[in-house]
């Protein structure tokens, strides 16, 4: 999945969003919170956040010093020649 996917997912859950608020108000039930600024300021911790956890995930997993199945990872990448 690339970003422009990850873009376009997190579109179609604001517009899904926005299709619920927008059936509440004919309902005429209304939620100070959920409003369209709302939905967009959480679209935009969305788009914000799910990068930062991708990189935070694949830092994690591309270190040697995390778990022991890496650090013997590591010792047998020196042990080759190839670290």
């Amino acid at each position: 999945m690339n970003t422009d996917k990850l873009k376009q997912y997190i579109g179609l859950f604001g517009g899904l969003l926005s299709a619920i608020l927008l059936f509440l108000a004919t309902l005429n039930i209304e939620f100070a919170w959920f409003n369209t600024e709302s939905i967009g300021a959480f679209e935009g911790v969305l788009i914000a956040a799910v990068p930062f956890v991708l990189l935070v995930y694949g830092v994690w997993e591309n270190t040697y010093i995390v778990t022991d199945k890496a650090k013997k990872q590591e010792q047998e990448l020196k042990w080759k020649g190839l670290k």
